[in-house]
């Protein structure tokens, strides 16, 4: 004879306190609940709706500096950290905790070009329009002490960027040509150089960290591999890249900020077209840093906003301005990825949230649930017309929008122009270029 007992285990239906919420058990048949997509439908609505809503993603204002904020660093192992360098030669230590500047040096005479701390973070470098390049310790000077560089090296020519190594006790300037230090010495290492102009930016490789980008006024972007002391290949664009940024995740990707108002991601391996063009601007791209997940970067335009674009997408996810904010100059991605800062001509370094409409401070286990409960159902609906047109929409500044509107006309009339050819051509006369190939003018190798 056999039988059968219905068990129940109580960790499924017994509280642990009084004050638990009472567990209730559900059927998840889809036949029991004929109108769960269309609930959800509903609720995904209001979570996109909710999300504009509270979407107010400016913090605060950092001021002080007495010129355009010029560059700006990153301390390498404190969050609250963050050092900005101008345009008067003026270096300031801020404090992101307390809002307020906690050091300040006059570090050069003229612009601050560039600046970058040590991998450890007991000290940073600044190079300006002084031709020097000085070493500064990252604490105060004691009670008594003046505030004096380290070390100081006397260049021949001005210096235009820096970036140290991410191991090493090594660090690279740009300018006339690339320049591999030892910090130990006052001559460089080996001097890198292809082509005869200025060299606007040099970046190394966070992950392959012997590599190294840079961007030159002759339109180049060149590779180099530290090792070889020599380069290794260039692309040509179409016009002149202003700075680069490495992805922190994957070691061949790269973003370049170029004058022709777009973004460009390359994988080094294969430079002849780009893995994204990202377009969305409507000035010139003047600064580019990744989020430290390598899912997506910010920009940093002359057109007074900044914008945040996933790498595998064309368009911008998110755009932020304000009325008093002029042309962008610098920004940064903070190192727990929550925080965006922004350095303007106007002399003032704002703080954006990362993510518009996220609360901030401790949430409660419900809140988290609830919160990851609603994402999920914006990403099932987002194709859905009212959920994408909410969740696309943001108000621009006039200007933006008018430029917008008529960079559309004049792509719609190349666009036009040149199907016109091709159908009025003998068959195969035109070729169909991609537009990811439209800004390359060679790759040298």
């Amino acid at each position: 004879m056999r039988v059968k007992v219905l068990s129940r285990n109580p960790d499924d239906y017994v509280r642990d306190t009084k004050l638990d919420l009472q567990r209730v058990p559900r059927n998840y048949d889809p036949v029991l609940h004929p109108f769960e997509v269309a609930r959800e439908y509903v609720r995904a609505l209001n979570a996109t709706k909710l999300e504009r809503v509270f979407a107010k993603p400016f913090l605060t204002s950092l001021d002080g500096h007495r010129d355009g904020v010029n560059c700006m660093a990153k301390h390498p192992k404190s969050l609250s950290t963050v050092l900005s360098g101008a345009c008067d030669g003026e270096v300031k230590i801020w404090n992101l905790t307390r809002r307020q500047c906690i050091r300040t040096i006059q570090a050069h005479e003229g612009f601050v070009r560039g600046m970058c701390a040590r991998f450890c973070g007991t000290s940073f470098f600044t190079v300006g329009d002084d031709k020097t390049v000085k070493q500064w310790k990252m604490e105060s000077p004691e009670y008594g002490e003046e505030e004096e560089p380290i070390h100081t090296i006397l260049g021949k020519t001005v210096y235009t960027g820096i970036d140290h190594h991410w191991k090493e006790p090594v660090f690279a300037t740009c300018g006339h040509q690339v320049d591999i230090w030892d910090e130990q010495r006052t001559s460089p290492k080996c001097s890198l150089t292809w082509g005869f102009d200025s060299i606007t930016s040099v970046k190394f490789n966070p992950i392959e960290t012997y590599l190294l980008g840079s961007c030159a006024s002759d339109r180049n972007i060149v590779l180099y591999d530290m090792r070889k002391s020599t380069p290794l290949k260039k692309v040509i664009l179409n016009m002149r890249t202003n700075t680069l940024c490495w992805n922190p995740m994957e070691a061949f990707i790269f973003t370049a900020a170029n004058e022709d108002y777009n973004l460009y991601t390359f994988d080094m391996r294969f430079l002849e077209s780009p893995v994204m063009v990202h377009m969305d601007h409507v000035s010139a791209v003047l600064d580019v840093d990744y989020s430290p997940t390598g899912k997506e970067f910010v920009s940093a335009s002359f057109d007074k906003s900044i914008r945040i674009f996933p790498v595998d997408k064309g368009h911008s996810r998110e755009v932020y301005h304000t009325k008093r904010m002029q042309h962008v100059i610098t920004v940064k991605w903070t190192s727990d990825n929550k925080y965006i800062l922004c350095g303007s001509d106007e002399m003032n370094i704002r703080l954006w949230k990362a993510n518009a409409s996220e609360k901030l401070g401790v949430l409660a286990p419900r809140e988290k649930a609830a919160m990851n409960y609603n994402q999920k159902l914006k990403e099932k609906f987002q194709f859905h017309p009212q959920i994408r047109r909410i969740a696309q929409h943001r108000h621009l500044p006039k200007s933006i929008y008018c430029q917008i509107k008529e960079q559309r006309i004049m792509r719609e009339a190349r666009r036009r122009k040149e199907l016109n050819r091709r159908k009025h051509s003998k068959p195969g006369s035109v070729p169909l270029v991609p537009e990811r190939k439209k800004h390359i003018v060679a790759v040298v190798k």
